[in-house]
């Protein structure tokens, strides 16, 4: 809980900063989003590491393969990236550029789970052959 209230604080500072040094100083408020950004992003990656050894120690519990746990964990990663840069992109006027980002984000998505699709596949066409 704490967490996310000093990612909040970090985001008010940058934003108000920002629109305070817009009127002046155009190219210091893109500095600053861009900075304050990049401390968040920092932040967030640090409490992620933790996230990630317990996602390792589920698939070992479970017997699940790491690779699926892998791959799904770069499945969240490339949806909460895509929508993050579109959202940048969006902020800053270039919306046709943010869609098309969004697009390649969903194709992306769609490459990576093609392995688990298999194995689901070859699960249920194991299962039929039983009956």
């Amino acid at each position: 809980m704490t967490e996310i209230l000093k990612i909040i604080g970090i985001a008010f500072v940058t934003t108000i900063t920002s629109v305070l040094l817009k009127a002046t100083k155009p190219e210091l408020s893109f500095a600053v989003s861009v900075t304050g950004v990049i401390v968040i992003l920092l932040y967030i990656v640090d409490a992620l590491q933790g996230t990630l050894a317990v996602f390792e120690k589920i698939a070992e519990t479970t017997g699940v393969k790491n690779g699926l746990v892998k791959i799904l964990l770069k499945i969240v990663g490339v949806g909460y990236l895509t929508e993050f840069g579109a959202g940048i992109l969006s902020d800053f006027g270039s919306n046709a550029i943010a869609d098309k980002v969004v697009l390649c984000g969903k194709i992306t998505i769609i490459v990576l789970s093609l392995p688990i699709l298999e194995g689901l596949l070859t699960t249920i066409g194991g299962f039929l052959k039983l009956v």
